[in-house]
């Protein structure tokens, strides 16, 4: 059965489960690798609402406030 805390393939932050790092970021196209050499694959997510987690690393991007004006692309 599918976990529920998962929407689609991008898990939502789980207190207590999911690393505490968030990165405030200016824009809702974000580029995650887990920190480099010894990450993961860099990938591209699109911040729908207001955050979005990694599914590799757990790393939390939270949309800056006022920011995000990009939905043309």
């Amino acid at each position: 059965m599918r976990d529920s805390q998962y929407t689609g393939y991008t898990p939502n932050r789980v207190e207590g489960v999911t690393a505490d790092e968030v990165i405030q970021v200016t824009s809702r196209h974000v580029p995650c690798d887990g920190g480099g050499a010894s990450g993961h694959p860099r990938i591209w997510l699109r911040i729908e609402g207001e955050e979005i987690t990694c599914p590799y690393c757990s790393r939390t991007y939270r949309l800056a406030p006022g920011a995000g004006d990009d939905n043309h692309h």
